[in-house]
């Protein structure tokens, strides 16, 4: 059995670019047409074991965010070609760091930590699948390490896992940190990690296929900084925004408009949405699991760029 990722989803929710005026649907007509013709990232297919007994089957494949086409997304053949997916070149963004009230050095909310909390240890199992070039549901693109995983659908939980840092230990003491960038869909359980065939090659032999582990959330000492993307399609009209490379995971998400900060909500593919178009273009404020904020200003809509800030989390 072959399985694929889930991608984005129904991308019905676009049509709400076209609001009645001429212009704006001039406007949209135009976006949709530059990413039709243009160079777009190829989906991406990763495939793994078939058997739900020996392995967690399939991890999902990243439909990635150029894609307006409506309804469940289409299975591609699988490509090693990269993303089309740049690094910005031009100054880092002015950025601004506030330390949110309330917060306490080590230990989360439940409410903002969603089901992977920190400082606790997880029972599971690992099993392993061929990630390709290490793109997968959270949308990152190209893993610049392969020590990745995929985590199960209920853990998952809307790609509130994307972007972890877990640290896998098997019952001999062996471990890896891997970094979330995927889903493994059903009849992957609770607990249960999917690590690409690098990463479980560390921890044990490849042809056990299958083994018990335990896991928790880490927040490295070795993070870099915080970037931001737009989605491919964003524009004053709609956006999506995702951020890469957080020491901790990502709460939430807001946008400053003239009637102040509102909150984005998240989408499965680990983009945060503003579907009119509020806040786009604008500040930036990101809230982590453990109360930190970090706000960011100058981060520009320019489609599928990476925009480097010097902001990260401090570790708990």
């Amino acid at each position: 059995m072959s399985a694929t990722h889930r991608g984005p989803g129904d991308r019905g929710r676009r049509g709400k670019w076209l609001i009645g005026s001429v212009a704006v649907a001039t406007v949209a007509v135009g976006v949709i047409a530059s990413m039709a013709l243009g160079s777009t990232p190829q989906r991406h297919v990763v495939t793994g074991y078939a058997a739900a007994s020996t392995s967690g089957g399939t991890s999902a494949n990243a439909v990635l965010p150029g894609d307006a086409s409506a309804g469940a997304p289409t299975t591609a053949t699988a490509s090693s070609a990269p993303l089309a997916t740049t690094t910005s070149t031009k100054p880092s963004a002015s950025v601004s760091k506030t330390s949110s009230q309330g917060s306490t050095s080590g230990s989360g909310s439940t409410s903002s930590a969603g089901r992977i909390q920190p400082g606790v240890t997880y029972n599971g199992v690992a099993t392993e699948y061929a990630a390709g070039d290490g793109n997968g549901a959270c949308l990152y693109g190209p893993a610049a390490t392969m020590m990745i995983a995929a985590m199960n659908y209920t853990d998952y939980e809307n790609s509130k896992a994307c972007g972890d840092h877990i640290l896998v230990r098997a019952s001999d003491g062996a471990e890896i940190t891997v970094l979330i960038t995927n889903e493994c869909p059903l009849p992957c359980a609770p607990g249960q990690l999917d690590l690409s065939q690098q990463a479980f090659a560390k921890i044990a032999n490849r042809s056990a296929g299958r083994i018990s582990v335990t896991w928790q959330l880490l927040s490295p000492s070795d993070a870099g900084s915080i970037s931001f993307r737009y989605q491919t399609g964003s524009s004053q009209w709609w956006c999506d925004i995702q951020t890469i490379g957080q020491r901790n995971p990502v709460a939430e998400l807001e946008v400053h408009t003239s009637s102040g900060w509102i909150r984005l909500p998240r989408t499965s593919y680990d983009y945060f949405q503003s579907a009119h178009g509020a806040g786009c273009g604008g500040e930036i404020r990101i809230t982590d699991i453990y109360g930190q904020q970090l706000t960011a200003s100058g981060i520009s809509i320019e489609p599928n760029v990476v925009q480097p800030t010097q902001l990260q989390f401090a570790q708990h």
